[in-house]
């Protein structure tokens, strides 16, 4: 059976996951992406249906359309829908990719669409958070006090990428995940962001999911319910609200600490899903998980740092995967594009995992030289 897998730039979770994923489950995959990889594929302009429908048609008939890009969500599901496929209603992947789409659908947060050069409203319920309607990974997303702050800030984002904004209210809170598959919970994690006006995720903590049933109405509301999503939320007197909704799998490491912690092959489910295949009720966790980034905190040239490893000390399994290499340049941005790598821990509870986390970072350095 072949799988087609659309995907922007390489990913661990693609490349370490998924393609591993398919062949364990016997599928011939097939590749289709506008980026340069390190396995055969297929050039093809993913980000449009149209082009993603006639590069399949071209080919073997498919089994199932995959991926795991938040960009490429909606044309997926278009393509899978094209073919009688298993997917995602693409009108629910572009309401969760657009934010702008996701306040309209969901109400109850202030929210203003700006294009560039338009000036922002004068009466709107600061302080509020401005971001790009389709960014990520924090990209641009800053904190504002008041009506000249966000008019600053917009120009300094339009200079740099023309786009449509939005302006929001800021939800104070706790910061929650929620990851399910196909509508079932498999997980949550509590979320340490660092201080604004930016917020980059610094830390993921496995915890329990405050009002997840909640959080299920809303994604329903939206349409999200097939495959797999990663909702971020906060908590405020008892109430959850939804910060985005990332409809794909939980990234930059915490996919493999999901799996890991669980003990279930989490990219062959999420396929599975997509094949059309029943997806097994996620078992309860045993013992407690976290991921701590390590984060760039200046610009200049990556020369020393660890190598990627793995092992098992004090009954905690601890992995580091590094996402810059040594010689690399990096230019500080205060967003998640910052991460150096990710020290992720599975052990018996929180006390060795914290341990363990201190113990490795001790015994090894990083450094930027400007």
């Amino acid at each position: 059976m072949r799988l087609y897998i659309t995907a922007g730039k390489q990913t661990d979770s693609v490349t370490h996951g998924f393609l591993p994923a398919a062949a364990a489950l016997g599928l011939d995959v097939t590749l289709l992406t506008d980026r340069a990889w390190p396995v055969e594929t297929v050039r093809c302009d993913v980000t449009d249906f149209r082009a993603v429908i006639a590069a399949i048609a071209r080919r073997e008939p498919p089994g199932a359309i995959f991926s795991n890009s938040d960009h490429l969500q909606a044309p997926t599901a278009l393509a899978a829908e094209y073919f009688g496929l298993p997917g995602k209603d693409w009108r629910a992947a572009l309401r969760a990719k657009n934010k702008a789409l996701m306040r309209r659908t969901l109400g109850g947060v202030f929210a203003v669409e700006l294009q560039p050069g338009e000036r922002p409203p004068g009466d709107a319920p600061y302080p509020l958070v401005v971001k790009p309607r389709e960014g990520v990974a924090s990209e641009d997303v800053f904190l504002v006090g008041d009506a000249a702050e966000l008019a600053a800030r917009c120009r300094e984002i339009w200079a740099r990428r023309p786009g449509e904004l939005v302006a929001e209210e800021y939800l104070p809170g706790d910061l929650h995940t929620l990851e399910t598959l196909n509508g079932r919970v498999m997980g949550a994690f509590r979320t340490t962001v660092s201080p604004p006006p930016h917020f980059v995720e610094e830390r993921l903590d496995w915890a329990p999911p405050p009002c997840a049933g909640e959080v299920l109405e809303r994604l329903r509301t939206l349409g999200v319910g097939f495959g797999a999503c990663h909702t971020e939320y906060v908590m405020h007197e008892g109430r959850a609200r939804i910060i985005e909704v990332n409809y794909r799998i939980i990234g930059d490491h915490c996919d493999f600490l999901l799996a890991d912690l669980l003990g279930v092959p989490i990219f062959d489910w999420v396929l599975r899903a997509h094949l059309g295949e029943p997806v097994p009720d996620p078992p309860a966790a045993a013992g407690h998980a976290t991921v701590d980034s390590v984060i760039a905190d200046r610009s200049g040239t990556l020369t020393a740092a660890p190598g990627r490893q793995e092992y098992e000390a004090g009954g905690v399994r601890l992995a580091y995967w590094p996402l810059r290499a040594t010689g690399d340049t990096i230019t500080l941005s205060r967003t998640n594009r910052d991460y150096v790598g990710t020290i992720r821990a599975v052990g018996p509870g929180s006390a060795e995992v914290e341990a363990a986390i201190g113990h490795f970072r001790a015994r090894h350095h990083w450094e930027i030289t400007p």
